[in-house]
């Protein structure tokens, strides 16, 4: 794993956008140059033009989620229609770099739409590899310490059909104990009659991770992994390797003592400041770009169901604050007539013929872009849920109340890794996305949300 400003990026992941650039950079300059016919080659032209091709191609792809890990249960028709949408998106944007680049002069058509053909076939190509599993040249060893709950539970995520694609090698588990009971598969609870650090050294291990939940009396091997830990062997514990691979804080294996002596959570003013500024800067020309979006969806909302247009509802803010948020009415007005809260579910009855458009393509959110610029939000951030829910919630969920340290979002890290949830445990699973965000937030992390709500949006992934 590659960490960038405190977000964690997988090292396969980054292979395969390095070969697909490089592949698209040599395509390109091999049809130019054949192309001349042996008349001379302005290379610095071509090189750097060709190199930047490469780069927005591979750059707009990846918004497109071409190099996402795959979702659960991912079909063939899921991988070509992901496929299909990045090249229907591909290609025109190509020709308007074919366009914008000083190579016209001598490049023809037949060139352009090879270049196109070849791109489709990589795109097509990348889909279809990314519904294996990962691979990664660099990929580490890991061993697991643990036999018992902890373990089984690490056991079970990583082979969930999405996990299974990051990447990792897993040697198997270490039994700390002779008495700890093993609930994770029998075949492979290597033999330790060797001791920890031989063991290491024969299975050629690179991180150990520590799953054991009782780990006083002697039942970690402490000088072992501190002589591990001394000759260059990784060795952290099943929180952090949670967040660095699932990019989620696990309730389950989550101390307070982990959250207040622990690295993140900061709140800087200079963080706060950049924070606003950016958001100031691109609600502004969000609401531009989307006013006739909006003008045309309030008229459509008023001739279906009438007035009002738009609907305003108490959430909880930053700190835990009441503001009200403002969004386009996608529910009949009596939606909650005899006055109690209930979820939104994926399919409500509840919804309009509008509303259940203006939903799967987001639009009901746009007027939230107005509390950003008032303040109240932030573009990316866990979503603002309602007080009776919040109460709820904070009784049920330990630390709850951790998301409410920065500015409530329009869009967020749980809404881009989670699909939509109407209960307590979807609440659950998105908590520890949103953890992960108030932990390790910074410009970077937004960027990349914000990139993938693009994603969202265009495929209607998680729609509801």
């Amino acid at each position: 794993m590659l960490k960038v400003f405190s977000h964690y990026f997988p090292l396969h992941i980054l292979q395969q956008v390095i070969f697909d650039a490089l592949l698209l950079f040599v395509a390109v300059v091999l049809a130019v140059a054949l192309q001349i016919h042996g008349s001379a080659v302005d290379w610095r032209v071509i090189v750097p033009s060709a190199l930047m091709f490469a780069m927005a191609m591979i750059f707009l792809n990846g918004v497109m989620g071409l190099y996402r890990l795959p979702a659960s249960g991912m079909s063939t028709r899921d991988t070509v229609a992901r496929v299909l949408c990045s090249v229907v998106v591909s290609v025109p944007v190509a020709f308007g770099v074919f366009e914008t680049l000083p190579w016209n002069h001598f490049t023809s058509e037949a060139m352009q739409i090879s270049v196109l053909l070849l791109l489709g076939l990589v795109l097509l190509l990348r889909g279809m590899v990314n519904r294996r599993r990962a691979s990664s040249l660099f990929a580490p060893r890991i061993l697991i310490i643990g036999t018992g709950a902890d373990a089984a539970f690490l056991e079970r995520a990583l082979s969930h059909p999405v996990h299974r694609h990051s990447g990792l090698d897993i040697v198997g588990f270490y039994l700390p104990a002779d008495d700890e009971v093993v609930e994770v598969d029998q075949r492979r609870v290597l033999c330790r009659s060797g001791g920890l650090l031989e063991m290491v050294r024969e299975e050629r291990i690179n991180e150990i991770i520590v799953a054991v939940r009782e780990r006083r009396g002697g039942v970690l091997p402490i000088r072992e992994l501190l002589d591990c830990k001394l000759r260059g062997v990784g060795v952290i514990d099943i929180s952090s390797f949670f967040e660095r691979v699932l990019g989620q804080v696990r309730i389950d294996s989550l101390k307070a003592s982990w959250l207040i002596f622990g690295d993140g959570f900061r709140q800087g003013w200079a963080r706060t400041v950049i924070k606003r500024c950016s958001d100031l800067l691109v609600a502004s020309m969000l609401v531009i770009a989307a006013l006739p979006v909006m003008l045309v969806t309030a008229l459509c909302i008023l001739f279906e169901d009438g007035a009002p247009i738009f609907y305003a509802q108490e959430r909880v803010g930053l700190g835990g604050r009441v503001f009200r948020v403002i969004k386009f009415r996608s529910m009949r007005r009596d939606a909650e007539g005899d006055g109690t809260p209930r979820w939104a579910l994926s399919q409500d009855d509840r919804t309009t013929r509008v509303g259940a458009i203006i939903r799967r393509l987001r639009i009901d959110e746009l007027p939230q872009l107005f509390n950003v610029l008032k303040g109240d939000m932030s573009l990316v951030g866990p979503r603002p849920e309602r007080p009776y829910f919040v109460d709820q919630l904070s009784r049920e969920i330990p630390f709850y109340a951790v998301r409410h340290s920065v500015k409530p979002g329009v869009t967020g890290w749980a809404q881009v890794r989670y699909h939509y949830g109407s209960s307590v445990d979807d609440a659950i699973q998105k908590l520890q996305y949103d953890l992960y965000y108030v932990k390790n937030h910074s410009l970077v992390l937004d960027t990349l949300v914000l990139f993938e709500t693009v994603r969202v949006v265009l495929t209607g992934e998680g729609a509801h």
